[in-house]
């Protein structure tokens, strides 16, 4: 059994701005804890910290057992443990794999990937030359380390995972870029590797995301069942409800444990408020109780000298009650406002004749007129995604790679049939894993200033206010890859609203956004003069749309009057 202690944690971002301070948890044996809180508080950051990604140079953390890490963006964003370069489109489901086992492990596979890629480099110039003789010496002994680095028994595992989650053996789909998996299969694979592993202690960034709901319960159970201490982040409020042992708080610049299920958290947030106003009041009139004691003193001092002691210990009593400090406030609830605008269109905005998206779905037909609400639903891998990035790219119509108007580049979706927009029908992309390279290394200031084709520029002061309103006015000189998921969905969105879109085709908009954030976009979409086409696996976020479409496992896809969660 493992378990993590953090004691008296502080971070500072790089710009000086302190994050966090005096963050304190333990999370014991066999514990499942939860870290909640707005998006940017820091929940990652801390995720970080423990498992050695960023240093602690406040306080300490203490960790006993092995430990297994699931990063937020599995598979899309992270590192290649094989290769030693950032993951991406490339990345094999082999390397994914190595990524979450243990350092030793970690090494002895990259080893032996690097020196079966010299031996065929050899091989290639000649089996019998020395230099491909010493590359099979090197091969040979590189796979013997594996093996003693438990490497044959990892294979094992990851076999059997790969039949789980895809049904397929692990030769049939080990060299398989990660880029042909859907978010939801990739997630459940790592899921699946690191609950069956041998690691004691998990950290999982936002374990949930991509998931579909038989998934969603799926990973409920098996963490309920594990015997494993399991540190998490995450946003669903039922799969919290149902795995969460107690609570970690992370807001206003530091974090409180509930001890307790996540369905008493809100009513103990409330309490732990009210308390704290009460504490801050009782300072308050103490303080002015002291500062009126003072005056007078000092009023009686000056004629007569009799009380000048007296007024120096009042002195002396306000000054060391001061340098103590109030106690805090409680933290401040975001204030975020979308105004998701759009415009009139034709009465048609998207239509379908017997689209067939190629190996994922029979033919079918769909007709979307101005103003429907329409939520793409389905289990994972049944291409959901592919059909948002192939409406997006009709805003080049439809041939090869294509910009939306939100300055996302769409790579070509292999189909037949037809897919086509309605007149005036603008179309603007959120990809569910904020793939945008584009952006990644500038600021926030500096996108905004720059504009594209459909989005103008704005000036400094403009900008601000814009960022203001999406609560990213502290992240304006922050570059958008180093911004939280949910900071980076909350700018993407903004993207948006400053293209003037017309149909909105959100690929799973709420995974990454904390409440208020979700409610906040929920708002925006309200006001959206305009089509919205989303896909979701949140069943509370389905409340607003009008329309279902579901794609089936069997290729079939299908308009339903109500939304269909329990689909394989």
């Amino acid at each position: 059994m493992g378990y993590v202690d953090v004691s008296g944690v502080a971070y500072t971002l790089p710009d000086g701005r302190e994050l966090f301070s005096d963050v304190s948890f333990r999370v014991g044996e066999g514990a499942k804890v939860a870290l909640v809180g707005p998006n940017g508080a820091g929940k990652t950051t801390l995720l970080r910290m423990v498992s050695g990604d960023l240093p602690v140079t406040v306080g300490g953390i203490a960790r006993f057992g092995g430990l297994g890490v699931m990063r937020q963006f599995i598979g899309m964003l992270g590192s290649s443990a094989a290769t030693g370069v950032p993951g991406g489109p490339e990345m094999t489901l082999a390397e994914m794999a190595l990524s979450l086992v243990e350092p030793r492990l970690q090494a002895a596979g990259a080893r032996l990937v690097k020196a079966e890629q010299a031996m065929r480099v050899a091989d290639s110039r000649g089996k019998l030359t020395s230099s491909a003789q010493q590359a099979q010496l090197r091969y040979a002994e590189a796979l013997a380390a594996f093996g003693e680095a438990g490497g044959y028994e990892a294979e094992v595992l990851f076999d059997t995972v790969a039949t789980s989650i895809m049904g397929l053996s692990w030769d049939e789909c080990r060299d398989r870029p990660v880029r042909t998996l859907s978010g939801g299969q990739q997630k459940r694979f790592a899921l699946d590797l690191l609950l069956r592993g041998t690691d004691e202690v998990l950290l999982l960034d936002e374990p949930d995301n991509f998931l579909d709901v038989p998934a969603k319960r799926w990973l409920e159970q098996r963490l309920r069942e594990s015997k494993k201490s399991v540190l998490y982040v995450s946003h669903d409020r039922e799969l919290l409800n149902q795995t969460a042992d107690r609570v970690v708080a992370v807001e206003g610049g530091s974090a409180w444990t509930h001890v307790g299920s996540f369905a008493a958290w809100h009513e103990a947030r409330v309490a732990r408020h009210d308390s704290m106003e009460e504490r801050r009041r009782r300072w308050d009139e103490e303080h002015e109780k002291l500062r009126a004691l003072m005056l007078m003193y000092k009023q009686k001092a000056a004629y007569n000298d009799g009380l000048a002691s007296r007024y120096q210990a009042a002195q002396t009593r306000l000054r060391k009650f001061e340098e103590a400090g109030p106690p805090p406030l409680p933290p401040k609830d975001q204030q975020i406002q979308m105004r998701l605008k759009g415009s009139r269109t034709g009465k048609r905005s998207v239509i379908c004749e017997q689209l067939e998206l190629e190996n994922l779905t029979f033919p079918f037909d769909l007709e979307l007129w101005y103003g429907d609400r329409l939520a793409v639903l389905g289990a994972n891998g049944t291409g959901k995604s592919h059909f948002l990035r192939l409406l997006a790219q009709q805003a080049h119509g439809g041939e090869g790679s294509g910009r939306s108007a939100d300055g996302a580049v769409h790579k070509k979706v292999n189909h037949t049939g037809v897919a086509r927009l309605g007149a005036r029908v603008m179309p603007g992309h959120f990809s569910q894993t904020h793939d945008r390279p584009d952006l990644a290394g500038k600021e926030l200031l500096d996108i905004l200033w720059r504009g594209d084709t459909h989005r103008p520029s704005l000036a400094r002061e403009a900008a601000y206010k814009v960022l203001d309103r999406y609560e990213l006015a502290k992240q304006a000189e922050q570059r958008f890859g180093t911004l939280s998921g949910g900071q980076q969905a909350r700018f993407l969105v903004l993207l948006l609203e400053l293209s003037g879109v017309t149909l909105l085709l959100l690929d799973e908009p709420t995974d990454n956004l904390d409440m208020a954030s979700a409610e906040a976009l929920e708002q925006g979409l309200l006001g959206f003069e305009g089509t919205v086409v989303a896909v979701t696996h949140d069943r509370w976020f389905t409340r607003g749309f009008d329309r279902f479409l579901l794609f089936q496992a069997d290729g079939e896809v299908v308009e339903t009057p109500e939304p269909v969660w329990d689909v394989r």
